[in-house]
């Protein structure tokens, strides 16, 4: 199978060109980098040219009101584009609980990638995740303030990028949902409670405050980010990743050791 994977070169995108590829697949990885760009369309027909699946995992380069210009505009590109080559199959990923927070304009823009897709004309999938472990440690410097850390007790699911990843590979080699699938970590964590376990693991003595209105997730309301009951449940937890990380990073300054 072809797969066009647009954003092809960050988090996801180069996980998933690299297990797509592993599995046998024909995988053109269409960034900026690579001369592919969503706003202006420059070099999409070319990087959709005989693809059967495209998928999308960009993001906006802000996460402003300006989120939802961008997404209007690169969603409503990539579906034209896409019918005119033939495409058979639009995935995109997508946030749990997107649709329950409108107080963000990153959600309602996102929300706006899922409606466009829905209303397009190619069957579409879209891969909800929960926050990825990855970006927790930059979650904890957006209200970080003279050696404390302040933070709501907002319940999430955290889940591995990896794991994303490879949600959205079967999804993407499989037959379209025309719908939507959940995908989350195994265990319900508040994230005060995970900053502490984070700063813990880096040997962090800052301490985490709860306030339940700092920061960003200070406007979610009740558990709507955590998954519902027909979730996909990935199997990594976080201390176990965040250990195998802390693993990583010593043994890379062992001489000798790879």
């Amino acid at each position: 199978m072809k797969i066009t994977v647009i954003g092809g070169t960050g988090l996801i995108g180069s996980q998933l060109v690299a297990t797509l590829r592993d599995a046998g697949h024909d995988v053109v990885p269409a960034s900026l980098s690579s001369g592919v760009d969503l706003l202006s369309g420059t070099g999409l027909a070319e990087a959709l040219r005989g693809a059967e699946t495209v998928v999308n995992v960009t993001n906006s380069p802000t996460f402003d009101e300006h989120s939802l210009d961008f997404f209007r505009t690169t969603v409503s590109g990539l579906l034209r584009a896409g019918e005119e080559a033939g495409v058979r199959h639009q995935v995109a990923l997508s946030i749990v609980g997107v649709d329950q927070v409108p107080e963000l304009d990153y959600y309602r823009a996102k929300a706006l990638q899922e409606d466009l897709l829905r209303d397009g004309p190619t069957p579409y999938s879209i891969v909800r995740a929960t926050q990825f472990f990855e970006f927790m440690d930059a979650v904890l410097t957006w209200t970080a303030a003279d050696g404390v850390v302040r933070l709501p007790a907002t319940p999430l699911r955290p889940i591995a990028s990896s794991d994303v990843v490879r949600a959205l590979a079967d999804v993407a080699t499989a037959e379209p949902l025309d719908g939507t699938l959940d995908v989350t970590g195994p265990d319900v964590l508040a994230l005060d409670e995970i900053g502490r376990i984070t700063l813990a693991a880096r040997g962090d003595g800052r301490p985490v405050v709860t306030d339940d209105g700092a920061g960003m997730f200070a406007a979610v309301r009740g558990d709507v980010l955590v998954g519902g009951p027909d979730a996909r449940r990935a199997p990594t937890r976080y201390r176990d990743w965040l250990n195998a990380a802390r693993a990583g990073e010593s043994a890379q300054g062992v001489p000798g050791q790879a």
